[in-house]
């Protein structure tokens, strides 16, 4: 059985991405409640074989945005000591990009006592919209 970690004073503004939030350059600007914004540069490493970003990396970084948010209202609202799991993952690649800042922003479509809906859109420095997701995740409480 693992140990129960206490969140109720996480800031994910502090983090120090770790894993592959780390390999893609994610790093969080801000946390509240109602969504998470953070930031990735496009770099080569982030490209497929033909020049533009693999859609993985938007998935990935929806995924983690989409987490971190679920992470903050649960721990705020439903259990200090509770986590979320993504347990599914629909991302759309609107834009094709080979270069620039991307920033992701989350908001909240459902937030209830057992799983969680959120949306995050991922615009370039000009504010066009480049990936769209929506993660569902599961709230693990104890008892």
């Amino acid at each position: 059985m693992t140990e129960s970690t206490d969140f109720s004073s996480f800031d994910p503004t502090t983090w120090t991405a770790r894993g592959f939030d780390s390999e893609i350059g994610l790093s969080y600007d801000a946390a509240t409640t109602d969504g998470v914004s953070a930031r990735f540069t496009i770099t080569d490493k982030l490209l497929q074989p033909f020049g533009i970003v693999h859609g993985g990396v938007y998935c990935a970084v929806i995924e983690s945005v989409a987490s971190m948010s679920g992470q903050v209202w649960l721990n705020a609202n439903v259990s200090a000591q509770g986590h979320v799991v993504g347990v599914n993952n629909s991302t759309d690649f609107l834009r094709a990009v080979t270069t620039g800042e991307m920033v992701a922003q989350s908001k909240p479509i459902h937030r209830g006592r057992r799983q969680q809906l959120w949306e995050v859109d991922i615009a370039d420095e000009n504010g066009k919209l480049i990936a769209q997701g929506r993660v569902r995740l599961q709230n693990i409480t104890e008892g």
